[in-house]
């Protein structure tokens, strides 16, 4: 067993001790790490901890990343973008649909770029694929994942998805019949993302989506021209500029459409001050609204740009320093539900083209706790607890799953005034317990370079963060250790 002695926890404060069913290996997972670490002791088997100044808390969620698998496995695969989320601290991930070909719930055709990949793991459609990803592979993988389809049928955006495709997929349908990766990795939501739902299909693919029981996750943000965020920078570089107001008109336009039709909107990326005004009004009314940032529109500007080229483009572009003061505020004020990565691997060689050419995107999983945690909490503008919650716990209730309740596992009829002792391994339900272990205050610098993705493109290499992930536990089991 590993004992993790005086770990506190994260939203009560009391100091237990958690014990972990594992042994001495259980803790090797980076290489580079000596073993055992000067504050384990190791005796008869069972390996005891250290763990004053860490906490437990519920595993890190990010409903919006991108694993390029199939079809873009040069960038990323389900292998390395699971190890990258574990060695995040993240225990859920939600997986977007511009997979190649696209997860719209359509069978594929030999021929096609990505579908030899499908088909010869046995499938003819890529939810299929990704659902029984373990076993054809061989493999297991540290990080629990549901799935994203498309809005639009091949993310062209002509034709809604046909629910008849994907129903089966959903939670709760045809039980008796799946099987337990099937079980799994549900289908949950949808999204063109990478594009906003266009308008002709709008109503819909809302009006479809709210029969089923699913929410729409919106790229809100359209653009046929630019390639950075119009302003000082891309006028001092001679580029065509993107308007904030190409993110607002999607936003402005989907609120109303939640109005007329009921549906669930989440929107992605949210990087303007026009926009989170509109999305606060929207709330206050009490439409079906929710809305998400990434670490990179809180940490950095368009500014940016001049220092880190191609590795700070992305879609929504870096907006101005008024427009991250804004993200701050509606971080702040609640506006944001949760934080999300957009994790999308690129290979070097396609972001060292240029920055007209090179596309956007940057990864996110392996270093977001820290770059938030960073600008966030060491900058006063939440606190602690406040980025578990933005980072673990409402990322997980928008997916539609229990974030791990940490207190509610501890025998609450003990004495409050004895240490109290979580075992994992005597829980009542132990599939159920994901847990992240935090050293909030160890500062730490990014080296892409020794990242568990197989993309390096991120513009934080270098940089002085702090707060890391040391532990993730996915169904009691310790599944990735830097402790």
């Amino acid at each position: 067993m590993i004992t993790l002695h005086d770990v506190k926890v994260w939203d009560t404060g009391e100091v237990i001790d958690l014990v972990i069913p594992g042994t001495a290996a259980d803790l090797l997972t980076d290489a580079d790490r000596p073993f055992p670490p000067a504050a384990a002791q190791v005796a008869d088997g069972d390996v005891h901890i250290d763990a004053t100044g860490l906490t437990v808390a519920p595993g890190l969620a990010d409903p919006h990343v991108h694993f390029r698998d199939p079809g873009q496995t040069a960038k990323e695969t389900m292998v390395s973008g699971c190890a990258a989320a574990a060695s995040g601290g993240y225990t859920n991930v939600l997986i977007m649909p511009n997979t190649v070909p696209a997860m719209d719930g359509e069978k594929v055709a030999a021929g096609q770029p990505g579908t030899d990949e499908v088909l010869t793991a046995g499938h003819d459609c890529v939810i299929d694929f990704l659902q029984h990803y373990e076993a054809d592979h061989g493999v297991t993988l540290p990080v629990a994942y549901d799935l994203c389809v498309c809005a639009s049928k091949g993310r062209a955006g002509k034709e809604p998805t046909e629910l008849a495709d994907i129903a089966w997929y959903m939670p709760g349908r045809h039980t008796g019949e799946k099987d337990a990766a099937q079980l799994a990795h549900p289908v949950t939501a949808v999204s063109d993302d990478g594009s906003a739902v266009p308008d002709a299909i709008l109503d819909e693919v809302l009006t479809r989506i709210k029969d089923a029981g699913l929410y729409l996750i919106e790229h809100c943000e359209h653009h046929d021209t630019g390639f950075i965020n119009e302003g000082p920078v891309s006028r001092q570089l001679g580029l065509p500029g993107i308007p904030e107001d190409t993110e607002l008109r999607i936003v402005a336009r989907d609120i109303e459409a939640a109005r007329r039709t009921g549906a669930h909107v989440h929107f992605q990326h949210v990087s303007t001050a026009g926009s989170f005004e509109a999305i606060r009004k929207a709330k206050a009314e009490g439409l079906p609204i929710t809305c998400e940032t990434a670490p990179h529109y809180i940490a950095l500007t368009d500014e940016a740009i001049l220092e880190y080229g191609p590795l700070a483009k992305m879609n929504p572009p870096l907006r101005s320093a008024a427009d991250r003061q804004a993200v701050h505020a509606a971080i702040a004020d609640g506006t944001v539900d949760l934080i999300a990565t957009d994790h999308a691997p690129h290979t070097m060689e396609e972001k060292n083209a240029g920055l007209e050419a090179a596309p956007n995107g940057i990864i996110g999983l392996e270093c977001a706790y820290g770059v938030c945690h960073k600008v966030l909490v060491d900058g006063g503008i939440i606190s602690e607890q406040r980025l578990i919650e933005l980072m673990a716990t409402a990322p997980m209730h928008l997916m539609g799953h229990t974030p791990t309740d940490v207190a509610g596992l501890l025998n609450t009829s003990s004495a409050c005034a004895t240490k109290r002792t979580l075992d994992l391994g005597a829980v009542e339900h132990p599939e159920s317990v994901n847990l992240v272990i935090l050293d909030t205050d160890r500062s730490w610098t990014v080296e892409p370079e020794r990242f568990h993705s197989k993309a390096r493109n991120t513009p934080f290499g270098g940089w002085q963060v702090t707060g890391m992930p040391l532990a993730t536990v996915i169904a009691s089991k310790l599944v990735f250790s830097r402790l």
